[in-house]
């Protein structure tokens, strides 16, 4: 009995040891990432790893703590994809092929207009509706009273319905029109029922700007909680939403789940699935899109200007979330993800 005791406790110090040495080397490796980030992606406010459920890393930059909330950009697109796959879950909306203009019945066509008549629901969330824009009319879009009507001014046109064309900005206002009108309540009021309450976020109010100091203050800010509305209240749904790192990492851990949160279905898995395959394709960037989300070859990822981004990889059971602070011609987040973060976590 002795022996098989000292053997023990001998089998407890190796493995403790062993432990300790691959604490150390991934503590080593940690450090040496660490500076990368600071290098060569100096804008990040937070990052957090998330493996089989649990939080591998979690840390914090340029002045920013897991209380800091940061405007995500265009990851505010997959947060309305999810909201409309549970709009579509409780029946709220019939399937995708719906008409976009029989969500708004009051609207009204334009002469010589036929082109919007064909466009649905889908075609929006897999950026394949035509706009009449060119360029981006950022100066008119935001000084607008009504977001929604003024994209609905701008759907359609001479170019080609089906083919990809990514609307960063003008244009995804739409969908935040049809998810109010579906469900009777406003885009922020129906996500913290359904999707940010259950998962423990919290986004506290809409905000409407007031004047342009006003909105260019909240690009920068890390301490405001909310969703940018236009005047009439309806939430941006291409931007303006402002979440944490820990927030951003629990809607890819939902994702990961197959909708589940805490044995509660959220979302359908069936729409987790259909949303994060490819439905469209942007051949000038080699990139695949799906409903709202951008599709990888083991997964997925939400991203969002200045490199915000939500990624999910089914293969490794792996999500790592990145909020970031605005500068314009940041580098690759996938590519830091991939090359550095995936490696050094993924044991």
């Amino acid at each position: 009995m002795k022996m098989i005791f000292n053997g023990f406790i001998l089998y407890l110090r190796i493995s403790l040891d062993q432990l300790k040495e691959k604490n150390y080397m991934v503590q080593g490796k940690t450090k040496t990432f660490e500076k990368v980030l600071m290098r060569d992606y100096g804008n990040i406010a937070g990052i957090v790893v998330l493996k089989d459920g649990d939080t591998l890393y979690e840390n914090y930059f340029n002045g920013c703590t897991l209380h800091s909330r940061i405007h995500v950009y265009s990851v505010t697109k997959s947060i309305i994809s999810i909201l409309i796959g549970i709009a579509m879950d409780k029946g709220c909306i019939q399937n995708l092929d719906q008409k976009v203009l029989d969500f708004f019945p009051e609207y009204e066509i334009q002469k010589r207009e036929k082109t919007i008549q064909t466009i649905t629901l889908r075609h929006l969330l897999t950026m394949t509706a035509p706009f009449k824009y060119k360029f981006n009319p950022y100066i008119k879009y935001f000084t607008s009273d009504n977001w929604v009507t003024f994209s609905l001014n701008l759907l359609g046109g001479k170019r080609q319905v089906g083919k990809f064309r990514y609307t960063p900005l003008i244009g995804p206002d739409i969908l935040s029109g049809i998810l109010s009108k579906v469900t009777g309540e406003s885009v922020i009021s129906f996500a913290q029922g359904n999707l940010f309450a259950p998962l423990g976020i919290v986004v506290e109010k809409s905000l409407i700007f007031h004047s342009k100091e006003e909105q260019l203050a909240f690009h920068q800010a890390t301490n405001i909680s909310g969703w940018a509305a236009d005047p009439t209240g309806v939430n941006a749904a291409g931007w303006g939403l402002t979440l944490s790192p820990s927030d951003m990492a629990k809607i890819g851990q939902l994702y990961l789940n197959h909708g589940i949160w805490n044995r509660r279905q959220i979302v359908s898995a069936e729409w987790i699935d259909e949303s994060t395959e490819e439905h469209s394709r942007w051949e000038a960037q080699n990139l695949s899109y799906g409903y709202l989300w951008w599709v990888l070859k083991d997964g997925f990822a939400a991203m969002g200007d200045g490199g915000n981004t939500i990624y999910v990889n089914r293969r490794k059971n792996m999500v790592v979330s990145i909020a970031s602070l605005f500068r314009p011609k940041v580098r690759d987040r996938i590519e830091l993800i991939q090359a550095y973060i995936e490696p050094l976590f993924d044991n």
